[in-house]
């Protein structure tokens, strides 16, 4: 996938995906009766990891500089 793509994608998954994401975890907790808080915790951290994992691609290498791009560009080099 080449770096714009990837860096478009990343973009709308974070600002449209993820609160999505967001909303349908908090969501299916609450269909849940209340679990112990330690409980409670350990399923927000693995909701909170399960959507990274399956999107590392996406986001690796996305906050540096564009691989393609000439010297002096972005005033780097």
């Amino acid at each position: 996938m080449r770096y714009r793509t990837r860096r478009r994608l990343s973009l709308l998954i974070l600002l449209v995906g993820l609160p999505v994401y967001i909303i349908l975890a908090v969501w299916l907790v609450s269909l849940l009766d209340r679990p112990p808080l330690w409980a409670e915790f350990v399923l927000y951290v693995a909701l909170g990891l399960v959507w990274a994992f399956p999107l590392k691609a996406v986001f690796r290498g996305v906050g540096q500089a564009e691989p393609d791009a000439a010297p002096g560009r972005d005033g780097e080099g």
